[in-house]
């Protein structure tokens, strides 16, 4: 308690300081100022945080969530099994500033699927709300801040148009199941890994929710997921967490794709690109393209690494395409700071301690320097009166453009290695292997 909460308040609130920073530095005009951390930190922690994450963990509580200080009991167990340990603890106020705040882990090894963690289809429910509820708040503030909410409602436009694409697809192809299944005369829809209290849409908008976001807490293995459903949790993943994100920096990611589409747009029509009338140019092209490429080619080029050393071959314990989706899934998740995992990787060896430590270190590091830069970079920047040939941030068409240029640039630069592990894989499945 003493440890990993304050990590998981100070964590969550070191997001908000830098994406609050960013609001500050495309709303101000000429000066070099983006506000005080220590004041932005203190502010979340006992305004947003703590009264949200108390409340949050009261109603879990309410709901037959854990809440003591007690050593573990010792029951008796069904019929004429033996006796069963069941662990005690604070797992309520844990579990709050977990999904609050996207860290993520679980207080039981089961994390999200025990019973003492998540009781029932409510909390379920409920903890997917508290997962997406700041970083699907944060467009709203930046709205509120440029003093043009028509802003804020184009990002969080964007960003649950992308979630509800990703959680539709997992849905579906889990629903589509296993084709084998359906050659032997059963359900093709397999409950193996399944949390089966919450059935198959509790456990898809969960799969759904923490990948979309940095939290990376399960009530469902997902690798149990069927190929492609696999692949719709790594593709959230690899595209920078930004459809919602974690707290603070799915938004500034999301900043960060703005910053190129508003440069591709302004190529594309013959204008020098802007952003809410900041001029966009070569720096802060740079930082954006650091923010975006610095998780994905950490991931590749760790993956790759690891390929060619006998520790990385020996950690995956699935041959073929699932053992490639295995090692790309744990370096994704390390770097883009998720922390969900494929269950059949062996990570505890001490090549992936050290490789993953730089994954983690590199995804979240780099794009929170490169961003403070390049707030930093527009804040000192003078506001241009919008004209005719002004682009339209926040039309319905440039929220089509995001999508694409989300999607082009995010899934593109990782389709090889999808097409190496999970498609291949489910080409496989399909055909009987």
């Amino acid at each position: 308690m003493a440890g990993l909460t304050v990590q998981n308040f100070l964590s969550a609130a070191t997001g908000c300081c830098i994406a609050i920073a960013v609001m500050r530095g495309i709303t101000r005009r000429s000066t070099d100022r983006l506000g005080n951390f220590w004041v932005d930190l203190t502010r979340t922690v006992l305004y947003i945080l703590l009264p949200v994450a108390f409340i949050a963990a009261l109603l879990l509580s309410s709901q037959g969530v854990i809440m003591n200080l007690d050593p573990a009991l010792t029951v008796k167990g069904y019929g004429n099994a033996g006796p069963q340990i069941l662990a005690m603890g604070p797992a309520a106020s844990q579990e709050s500033i977990k999904e609050l705040g996207t860290n993520g882990g679980g207080f039981f090894n089961a994390n999200s699927a025990h019973p003492f963690e998540n009781p029932g289809p409510l909390t379920n429910l409920f903890e997917v709300f508290l997962i997406l509820l700041i970083p699907a708040s944060l467009p709203f503030a930046f709205g509120s801040l440029c003093g043009d909410r028509k802003q804020g409602y184009a990002i969080y436009a964007v960003m649950m148009i992308l979630f509800l694409l990703a959680f539709g697809s997992l849905y579906s192809i889990e629903r589509i199941g296993v084709p084998a299944y359906g050659r032997l005369g059963v359900s093709g829809i397999s409950m193996e890994g399944k949390e089966v209290r919450f059935g198959l849409g509790g456990t898809a908008l969960f799969a759904a929710a923490t990948t979309a976001t940095s939290c990376g807490a399960v009530d469902t293995m997902h690798d149990s997921l069927t190929p492609l459903a696999g692949m719709v949790t790594l593709l959230l993943m690899l595209l920078g967490e930004v459809v919602f994100g974690g707290v603070g920096s799915g938004f500034y990611t999301y900043i960060a794709f703005v910053i190129i589409a508003v440069f591709i747009a302004g190529l594309m029509i013959g204008r020098t690109p802007e952003y809410l009338g900041k001029k966009i140019e070569l720096p802060e092209m740079k930082m954006a393209i650091i923010v975006i490429l610095a998780p994905i080619l950490t991931v590749l080029l760790l993956s790759a690494a690891a390929l060619m050393v006998p520790a990385g071959a020996s950690s995956m314990l699935n041959p073929g395409p699932h053992g490639l989706s295995e090692l790309v899934y744990a370096y994704a998740s390390m770097a883009n700071n998720n922390g969900s995992a494929f269950a059949g990787f062996n990570g505890a060896v001490p090549f992936f301690s050290l490789t993953g430590a730089l994954a983690m270190a590199i995804g979240r590091f780099a794009p929170a320097l490169a961003m403070l830069v390049l707030a930093g970079s527009l804040a000192e920047k003078k506001v241009t009166p919008t004209g005719p040939g002004t682009l339209p941030t926040s039309s319905p068409s440039f929220i089509i453009w995001m999508i694409l240029v989300i999607l082009i640039i995010g899934a593109l630069t990782i389709f090889p290695i999808l097409a190496l592990g999970p498609v291949a894989e489910h080409f496989m499945m399909i055909g009987g292997a």
